[in-house]
C-alpha cells in the first residue's frame, strides 16, 4: 500500500507519516518549505519530501491524506480532484486506523495542548501501559511525535483547527475521547473562526462526543470553559487549579516561584512533591491536568508525580539551544500573547535580574492579521529588550502598533537582527526566541555569532 501525504511537515501530518510508516506501508509526502524538527523526524524515517507537484502523485498512490493547510489551487490538489484519486483528511485517516476501539485521551485547550500530551503520554509508558499518541511536538522523552503503542490507550493532543479545505469541523471531532483535557479557552485561528464564540461551539460539539462514562478534566481557573460547560456536559468531571480553587480536586502547594518544585494535593490530601527540570505557572497546570487524566484510567498518583520528575519538554518549548559564555539562548514555540507573557513570566521568576532579550516573529495566521496587535507589545514587557521581525506578508504595521509603548526593534532582515541582537548580548544574558515557524534559522545564526563574538568561551 501507497500512502501519499499532502503538508507532510506539518507537526500534526509528520506524526500520521510515523504511523503509517509503523503500518508497513509506502510513504511519501509533499510540502512547501520543511524546517526542523519535523523535517528532521521524517528524514531519519527514510522519507523523502518533495515540493509540491503533480509529479509526486506517479506513481499514483492508493490514497492520499490531505493537511489542513492545503487548499484550492495547490498543484497536487487539483490534480487529486482531477483525477478522482482516493482522497481523506488526516484526523479521519486516523481515526479510522488508530483510535477506533481504544481508550482515547485528548488534551485540549488554546494553549498548552502540546506539552500536556507530552507529559500524559510519557505517564502512561512511564507505567508501562504502551500507549499510542501523535503529539504537535517531538517530547524529548521520547524523540518522535508519534507511536501506534500495543496497549488500549491512545494520547492526542486534540487541535480546535479545522479539519481540511472540504471539512471543516474542528480536527478533534473526529476523535471521541474517553477522558478528555481542557486547559484553556481564548480567541485565537481568526483565519478561521469569526470570535470566541464560534470556538466555543467547537468545544461544546467536541464534548457532545464524550461518552457517560468517560472524564472530562477541566480547569477551574478559566471562565470561558465554564460558559461552555454551561451548554451542556454528559460526562464525570473533575477540576484542578493552581489559583486555590475551593471547588478543585486538584490543586499544588509548597510552590518554588518559578514552578520548578511543588506538592501535589488531591481532595485536599498531599500525594507528593514535584521537582523537575520545567518552570511556569502554566507548566504547573498542565503537570495538573496530565496527572488528573492518568489518574481516571488508575495510573496512581505517586507514579505519575514520579514519572513528570523525569519528563523532559517537548522541542521547541523553551528549549536550551545553546549556551555560550553564559549566554542561553532558548526557543519557545509562541504564537499568542497569552503563551507569550506566560513563557516570560516563568523565565523571568526562574533567571531573576538577569537580562532577558526577547525575539519575536509573528507568524501565525492570526498575528499576521492584527488581531492581538493591541495587546502584543504588553505581553511582552517582562522582557529588558525587545526585538521583533515584521515578515513581508504581515497585514499591519508592527511600528505604528507601538506608539505610546516601550518601543522594541523592528527588523525585516533576519541577518540585521542576529547583528543587532549580538552587539548588545553580555555574558548572564538570556535569549528567549519566539517563533511558531522556523524563523530562517535564526537560533544556529545567533549561536554561530556569539562563538564569533566569544571565541575562548
Amino acid at each position: 500500500m501507497h500512502i501519499h501525504i499532502l503538508g507532510i511537515c506539518g507537526t500534526f501530518m509528520g506524526g500520521i507519516a510515523v504511523l503509517a510508516r509503523e503500518m508497513g506501508v509506502k510513504v511519501t509526502g509533499s510540502d512547501s518549505n520543511p524546517y526542523p524538527p519535523m523535517s528532521t523526524q521524517l528524514e531519519e524515517l527514510g522519507i523523502t519530501v518533495n515540493r509540491y507537484d503533480v509529479a509526486n502523485l506517479e506513481p499514483q498512490p492508493d490514497i492520499v491524506v490531505i493537511g489542513n493547510a492545503l487548499s484550492r489551487g495547490n498543484p497536487e490538489v487539483e490534480a487529486v480532484l482531477e483525477g478522482d484519486l482516493n482522497y481523506i483528511s488526516g484526523p479521519q485517516w486516523l481515526a479510522e486506523h488508530f483510535l477506533r476501539g481504544r481508550h482515547v485521551l485528548a488534551a485540549a485547550g488554546t494553549h498548552g495542548k502540546t506539552t500536556t500530551s507530552s507529559m500524559l503520554g510519557w505517564i502512561l509508558v512511564y507505567a508501562g501501559l504502551e500507549a499510542g499518541f501523535l503529539f504537535g511536538g517531538i517530547p524529548q522523552n521520547f524523540g518522535i511525535s508519534a507511536r501506534a503503542g500495543a496497549g488500549k490507550y491512545f494520547v492526542i493532543e486534540a487541535d480546535e483547527y479545522d479539519t481540511a479545505f472540504f471539512d471543516k469541523r474542528s480536527k478533534f471531532i473526529h476523535y471521541h475521547p474517553k477522558t478528555l483535557i481542557l486547559n484553556n479557552l481564548e480567541f485565537d485561528h481568526a483565519d478561521i473562526f469569526a470570535d470566541l464564540d464560534a470556538i466555543k461551539q467547537q468545544f461544546h460539539f467536541l464534548i457532545r462526543t464524550v461518552p457517560g462514562t468517560g472524564q472530562l478534566v477541566i480547569n477551574a481557573d478559566d471562565q470561558a470553559l465554564q460558559e461552555v460547560l454551561s451548554k451542556g456536559c454528559w460526562s464525570e468531571k473533575t477540576y484542578y487549579s493552581i489559583k486555590d480553587s475551593t471547588d478543585s480536586e486538584w490543586q499544588i502547594d509548597n510552590l518554588e516561584p518559578d514552578y520548578s518544585r511543588f506538592t501535589i494535593l488531591n481532595e485536599g490530601v498531599e500525594q507528593g512533591t514535584l521537582d523537575w527540570d520545567l518552570m511556569g505557572a502554566h507548566n504547573a497546570a498542565n503537570a495538573l491536568s496530565a496527572i488528573a487524566a492518568a489518574a481516571h484510567i488508575g495510573v496512581m498518583h505517586r507514579l505519575s508525580i514520579e514519572a513528570l520528575g523525569h519528563f523532559s519538554n517537548v522541542k521547541r518549548r523553551m528549549e536550551v539551544r545553546g549556551k555560550i559564555n553564559n549566554i542561553t539562548v532558548y526557543d519557545d514555540f509562541a504564537h499568542h500573547p497569552t503563551a507569550i507573557q506566560t513563557t516570560l513570566e516563568g523565565l523571568r521568576k526562574h533567571c531573576g535580574d538577569e537580562r532577558i532579550i526577547a525575539i519575536l516573529e509573528p507568524r501565525s495566521n492570526t498575528m499576521k492579521m492584527g488581531v492581538h496587535k493591541k495587546t502584543l507589545l504588553n505581553s511582552l514587557h517582562l522582557a529588558d529588550s525587545v526585538f521583533i521581525y515584521q515578515p513581508s506578508d504581515i497585514d499591519w504595521s508592527i511600528a505604528d502598533a507601538t506608539e505610546n509603548e516601550r518601543s522594541p526593534s523592528i527588523q525585516t532582515k533576519i541577518n540585521m537582527l542576529v547583528d543587532e541582537v549580538i552587539s548588545m548580548t553580555e555574558p548572564g544574558d538570556n535569549i528567549l526566541v519566539m517563533s511558531n515557524g522556523g524563523f530562517e534559522g535564526i537560533h544556529d545564526k545567533l549561536l554561530q555569532g556569539l562563538e564569533y563574538k566569544y571565541p575562548q568561551a
